[in-house]
């Protein structure tokens, strides 16, 4: 009898890992299913794994060629499903980028990721903030704002990374895990920390360098240790515009 149970309970895991499987298979978002073409344009080779998470906007949203989309992934533009967001799209995602399990990015007004960005599980990526000027009413009640954001081609964002609005990311930057991103970041460097700063760059004849710190909150030139000083600047975390 005892044997017969396990040979059941065998059975039973692996037709469940079946089923899971196939729905895993016929769940994914592909530019040729039902699901992808409600999309402004989902590339040849692009794939949205299943489970998704929410989608909506699809309208305005464009996702390029051989880009893949892990499970759990959330791609929205707009407040709500149905937004009129006028003729074109407000979320960008180019060619060969992989967006890692379980991340949000969210647009409203302008969100652009280069070719071959890659990110980490559980980065979150958006274009717009809740308000606070007013600090007698409650944060979610508040009018948001929006800034664009741009991600350079060929940059990695680690895991659980926070790209904020106004976040302007150059060509092959690292993120850190776990960094917050806002202002510009130039191209070639190691951003860290929360706020982010730039703790390496490159520089042509030098390699890849480390970079003197702390830097002011300004972005001006922290104190100088060694060369790497020289060519870099801190990058800028402003504040929240008022309002």
């Amino acid at each position: 009898m005892t044997g017969i149970r396990g040979r059941l309970r065998d059975l039973s895991w692996q037709a469940v890992h079946w089923a899971w499987e196939q729905g895993q298979r016929s769940g994914a978002v592909t530019a040729g299913t039902p699901a992808g073409r409600r999309f402004a344009a989902f590339g040849s080779g692009s794939i949205a794994a299943f489970p998704t998470g929410t989608f909506f906007g699809e309208r305005w949203i464009t996702v390029g060629s051989d880009t893949l989309i892990g499970a759990y992934v959330s791609l929205t533009a707009g407040m709500v499903p149905g937004q009129d967001l006028g003729p074109a799209p407000v979320l960008a995602i180019g060619d060969r980028c992989v967006i890692g399990r379980g991340s949000h990015i969210i647009a409203h007004q302008s969100l652009i990721i280069g070719d071959d960005v890659f990110t980490g599980p559980y980065v979150y990526i958006t274009d717009q903030n809740h308000g606070y000027a007013d600090p007698d009413m409650p944060i979610g009640r508040q009018l948001p704002h929006n800034a664009a954001v741009r991600i350079g081609s060929g940059s990695w964002l680690g895991a659980g990374a926070i790209v904020l609005p106004g976040a302007s990311i150059g060509r092959n930057v690292v993120i850190a895990a776990g960094s917050v991103v806002r202002g510009t970041v130039p191209d070639r460097c190691v951003v860290a920390g929360v706020p982010a700063r730039v703790v390496r760059q490159y520089t042509p004849g030098d390699g890849w360098l480390p970079v003197a710190g702390p830097w002011p909150a300004d972005g001006s030139r922290g104190p100088s240790s060694g060369r790497a000083a020289e060519h870099v600047q801190g990058v800028a975390q402003p504040a929240d515009p008022p309002g």
